[in-house]
């Protein structure tokens, strides 16, 4: 069985507590009615609490939660909250003993790895803590392998983020050793002599009409467009590489610190490289732009833009994030030229036939307007009408201020 979950918790032994997708709605109806029940503080009077009592706990904010003790110490209690799989000590006065909902079963599913052994037999703090900040409160992909002995036993699964397995990743960091891992692979990163490449992105067919965004000008002629989301089959289907990459990314940016920098400077090799946002997209080298220190000027392959980058911006990509084709694609616009009479002296230093202001005035035109395009041709360049939100192409605006003119 394969399912949806979010992680809740990692336990001190390495226990990772999830809550399927499919509780979630079951699981806020049942938090809703404790919250209608119990109210205020908890219990005030002596009570003697046993190990293994159910009750309910008032957390730290102030959310009542179903829970069981573990251990009895004094005044503090050490409680489970069920339903979520944490672990903490709280004074009594934050709880209530109740026989209400024992009768619902645990949201939250105690897992451990299948055929996953920790370096010396239990995972290590350094582990535990790693676990913790990578996956407490993320959704993940469940596998399940194999179901425990007993009802309160851990189910054994294979756990995937972002596409990659979660048992060979921290086999590659060390922390144990996969058994049954055959996708180890998956999780190193492509040297250069293998040379890797993307995937290009599946165009519609030309005369069809399609809606983009542009996410990049070269100039106003040359740019790079991505498809949107409609009810095209083709685009859906980048639609949903599109949000599938997207989730890859951000799992790859939590683990960014783990991947090798670069050491092979091939041209076209795919890479992460870090943007000026602070965060890591894919990409490809172009050239070397400075040897002391190195320089190198890479583009992001799924928005067109350029930057030039030190090494230590630059890491090894992991293999799974190569499937996707690349979300940006380069075309030329159809219907127009530079204007021969225009006089504005400021130009596009790699591309002077046309004006600085031509540029701008494009961009005002594209950037974050909802367009669409048909594919004119598409070789020996995609070249394609690019037509604005009022249905005009978008170069007329450049004709109509002297900064472009018809091309037939």
């Amino acid at each position: 069985k394969v399912f949806q979950a979010v992680v809740s918790c990692i336990g001190g032994d390495g226990t990772i507590y999830i809550i399927p997708k499919s509780f979630e709605t079951a699981l806020n109806k049942l938090m809703a009615e404790i919250q209608n029940t119990f109210k205020g503080l908890g219990l005030l009077i002596p009570y003697c609490w046993k190990k293994g009592e159910a009750c309910v706990v008032r957390g730290s904010d102030t959310v009542w939660y179903r829970a069981k003790i573990v251990e009895v110490s004094g005044s503090t209690l050490q409680v489970q909250y069920i339903d979520r799989g944490y672990i903490e000590s709280i004074p009594q006065c934050h709880l209530y003993p109740t026989t209400f909902y024992t009768g619902i079963p645990p949201f939250c599913i105690p897992c451990q790895l299948y055929k996953t052994l920790p370096i010396g037999n239990f995972w290590q703090q350094e582990a535990v803590e790693y676990l913790q900040e990578l996956l407490k409160n993320e959704e993940v992909e469940i596998h399940v392998k194999e179901l425990p002995d007993n009802p309160w036993g851990k189910l054994s699964i294979s756990l995937y983020f972002g596409g990659m397995s979660l048992s060979s990743f921290m086999a590659y960091q060390r922390y144990c050793v996969a058994e049954d891992c055959q996708d180890i692979q998956k999780v190193g990163v492509f040297e250069g002599d293998l040379s890797p490449s993307y995937l290009l992105q599946p165009l519609p067919v030309p005369g069809e009409t399609f809606p983009v965004t542009v996410t990049h000008l070269v100039s106003p002629k040359e740019v790079y467009i991505c498809l949107d989301s409609s009810e095209n089959l083709t685009e859906r289907s980048a639609s949903c590489d599109s949000e599938s990459l997207r989730k890859a990314l951000k799992w790859c940016n939590k683990i960014v610190k783990t991947l090798p920098h670069l050491t092979n400077f091939k041209k076209e090799l795919p890479c992460l490289a870090e943007y000026v946002d602070g965060l890591w997209y894919r990409a490809k080298l172009l050239s070397i732009t400075q040897l002391v220190p190195v320089q190198i000027l890479v583009q992001f392959v799924d928005y067109g833009t350029y930057l030039v980058a030190p090494t230590s911006r630059l890491r090894h990509i992991p293999c799974h994030l190569l499937k996707y084709p690349v979300q940006a694609v380069r075309v030329l616009l159809a219907g127009f030229r530079p204007a021969s009479d225009d006089k504005n002296v400021e130009r596009i230093p790699y591309s002077p036939e046309w004006s600085l202001k031509a540029l701008w005035t494009m961009v005002d035109c594209v950037e974050g307007k909802r367009l669409s395009a048909s594919i004119l041709t598409v070789s020996p360049e995609v070249t394609i009408s690019l037509y604005g939100d009022d249905k005009n192409l978008v170069h007329l605006k450049l004709i109509e201020m002297g900064l472009a003119e018809l091309d037939q």
